[in-house]
């Protein structure tokens, strides 16, 4: 990371100011991946006013997840020499037009259109925010700069949808997206005002990175990760939905339970944190048994809302924990180009995403809503079988 390119604003200079403009990063990165999973817990709503079905409905997030998935690492390998500062600040107001298309949206192709184009610039943002927060912060401090703001990332995964659920409810999923519009902007000003002009790092003449995809076994990482996603979205992109129409909580209250379901998730994610490092492959699996658990546990328990809040809380443990799971697991896999690792967990989890909730609209057209858990289930085991195979085929202290 090449820091002596900074200016004298950086936050080696001033470290208070660097806290805030740090503080800013962490609130943008929530905003803008906030716009991408916020939209799950919007889907009833949304298909009961244009008048399509949540099947339907659900492949905007299979829409937004393969866009990612595809542009993602390309997009943010082209715009690498561009100046940080200028680059966030573009990209969150593409944020805000694309939010305020989609408070607009009459009928689900304008609404498809306004996802499309956000998902373009969210790998962008979030493959360099961390590298730009170890500018701001410099080499001793660059860990935990990195750190509070992936805290921003992860609320957002935690968080974006119980808060689109109860926001849609309370002020409607049209101007769900204009406060998310109102945000963007806000934060645009904020990092034109209060952050320096961040240089694009310099690679390192002769950087070969492209290497790990000869690796087998980094492969083999990169679609565990897809499968391990696919079972998390089968299920949970529809959630919202399972609660209301087969546990009976009022569409009112989807968003409270959603946002416990979040809570709980956020000691998963710091859970996932601790135990990966002991055992990537092991600590996937534990977590991909209590998964499957959690899933069943929650069809089981439709009739008592004592035990579904359990089996939720299950089920949340798990899901978030495997966030941190998997991407630590591929850097490890890739640790000759982490950087370039960690951009491919992303896309592998955008494929995951998008796979599940192409799996999950289809089950509920052709089986039934039901069904979901039973298929996030068995996406799980197979995702459990290829981790064991592949911990046979290494040292156990590799493992």
């Amino acid at each position: 990371m090449n820091t002596s390119t900074l200016t004298a604003g950086t936050a080696e200079l001033d470290k208070p100011r660097s806290g805030l403009q740090i503080a800013i990063m962490a609130v943008a990165a929530f905003v803008i991946v906030t716009t991408e999973y916020l939209i799950l817990g919007l889907l009833p709503a949304l298909a009961h006013d244009l008048k399509i079905s949540i099947s339907a409905a659900g492949q905007l997030v299979t829409l937004f997840a393969f866009t990612v998935m595809l542009f993602g690492p390309f997009l943010t390998a082209r715009l690498s020499h561009v100046g940080r500062k200028g680059l966030f600040v573009a990209i969150l107001l593409v944020f805000g037009a694309s939010n305020a298309l989609a408070a607009l949206s009459a009928n689900i192709w304008v609404l498809a259109l306004a996802r499309f184009i956000p998902a373009l610039m969210l790998p962008v943002f979030w493959g360099t925010a961390s590298e730009s927060a170890g500018q701001l912060a410099g080499p001793k401090n660059a860990g935990r700069a990195v750190a509070k703001v992936y805290l921003g990332i992860s609320a957002a995964l935690v968080f974006g949808i119980p808060l689109g659920t109860l926001a849609a409810d309370t002020f409607g999923w049209r101007n769900t997206f204009w406060i998310l519009c109102g945000l963007s902007v806000l934060m645009a000003a904020m990092i034109q005002t209060f952050m320096p002009t961040l240089p694009a790092p310099a690679t390192k003449a002769g950087e070969q990175q492209s290497a790990i995809f000869k690796d087998r076994r980094f492969l083999a990482h990169v679609a565990l990760s897809v499968l391990v996603f696919t079972a998390m979205f089968t299920a949970y992109t529809y959630l919202a939905d399972m609660l209301e129409r087969l546990a009976g909580i009022p569409a009112a209250q989807v968003g409270w339970w959603l946002m416990g379901f979040g809570a709980v998730g956020m000691i998963g994610n710091w859970i996932g944190g601790r135990v990966v490092d002991g055992s990537p492959l092991g600590s996937t699996v534990v977590f991909l048994l209590l998964l499957i658990g959690g899933m069943l546990a929650t069809l089981l328990a439709v009739g008592s809302h004592a035990w579904l809040a359990l089996a939720l809380a299950v089920w949340g443990l798990a899901y978030t924990a495997l966030f941190p799971i998997c991407q630590v697991r591929v850097m490890k896999a890739g640790s000759s180009a982490q950087a370039l690792a960690a951009s491919m967990n992303i896309s592998a989890a955008n494929a995951g995403t998008g796979l599940g909730a192409i799996a999950g609209g289809a089950a509920i057209h052709q089986i039934g809503l039901p069904s979901l858990s039973y298929l996030a289930a068995g996406i799980a085991v197979l995702a459990i079988m290829l981790a064991l195979a592949m911990a046979r085929a290494r040292p156990a202290t590799a493992r």
